[in-house]
C-alpha cells in the first residue's frame, strides 16, 4: 500500500512539474509579442480571428464577439489589411466562420478583405492552415488574454511572424493552463493538419467563402 501511495505521489509530482514548466515556457517566450494596446501593434497582412461558440440562431457568443470586434478595430485602424475568420464547421448545422464573416461585413469591412477558413478545428489547425493554405507570413492573432500566449506560440511554430492582440479577458484561465501543455507538444512536433488548395491572403477573400451571404 505504501508503495502504491509513493508511486501515485511521484506521478502527481511529475505531472505538476510538466504543467508548470509548459506554462512557464509558453508565457516567457511570447510575453514581448502580446499587447492590449492597438497602437503597439505593428502593421501586418492579416488579423487571424480564431472561432469560438456561435449560438444556434447564428449570433456570436460573447468570446468570439470580442475577437471579431477587436479584429475589425485593427482593420479600421490600418494595422491589418485582411481578416481571416477561422473556426469550426465540422457539421452542417454549425458554422463559426460564416457567422464571424457576416459580423465583420455588418461592421463595414470590405467583402474582399474577409477570408474564411472552415477547418480551424483548434488553434494549431488555425495557425498551420493560415501559413500553409492562405500563405500568411505576418499576422496579428486576436484572442482573449488567457489564450494569447498559446496562440502566438503556435503561430510562430507554424512559420508566421506574429503578434498577439488581447481582445478582452473572457475565457477560462484554468482551462488554458492544461491547454498550454498540449500546445507546447504541437509547437514542438508540428503535426500535420487538413490541407487544401492555396487561397492567397493577398487576393480576394470571397474566393474562400463556401456560400455568398444573403443580403
Amino acid at each position: 500500500m505504501r508503495i502504491l501511495v509513493l508511486v501515485v505521489g511521484v506521478c502527481v509530482l511529475l505531472a505538476t512539474v510538466v504543467v508548470v514548466a509548459a506554462n512557464v515556457v509558453v508565457v516567457r517566450r511570447t510575453d514581448e509579442l502580446v499587447t492590449s494596446e492597438a497602437s503597439a501593434v505593428r502593421p501586418a497582412q492579416v488579423a487571424i480571428v480564431p472561432g469560438s461558440l456561435v449560438r444556434s440562431d447564428g449570433t456570436l457568443g460573447g468570446v468570439v464577439r470580442q475577437r471579431v470586434d477587436a479584429g475589425v478595430a485593427l482593420y479600421r485602424g490600418g494595422r491589418v489589411e485582411k481578416l481571416l475568420m477561422s473556426g469550426d464547421n465540422g457539421r452542417p448545422d454549425y458554422n463559426e466562420p460564416d457567422a464571424m464573416r457576416d459580423a465583420a461585413l455588418a461592421a463595414g469591412v470590405a467583402p474582399e478583405d474577409v477570408f474564411t477558413d472552415y477547418a480551424g478545428f483548434d488553434t494549431w489547425h488555425t495557425m498551420r492552415r493560415a501559413h500553409d493554405v492562405f500563405g500568411v507570413t505576418s499576422a496579428v492573432v486576436v484572442t482573449q488574454a488567457p489564450a494569447a500566449a498559446r496562440a502566438v506560440d503556435l503561430a510562430r511554430a507554424a512559420g508566421v511572424d506574429v503578434q498577439g492582440f488581447v481582445a478582452g479577458d473572457r475565457g477560462r484561465a484554468g482551462r488554458e493552463v492544461l491547454a498550454r501543455v498540449r500546445g507546447i507538444g504541437q509547437a514542438t512536433f508540428r503535426p500535420d493538419v487538413l490541407g487544401g488548395p492555396a487561397i492567397p491572403i493577398t487576393g480576394d477573400g470571397r474566393v474562400s467563402w463556401a456560400e455568398v451571404p444573403v443580403r
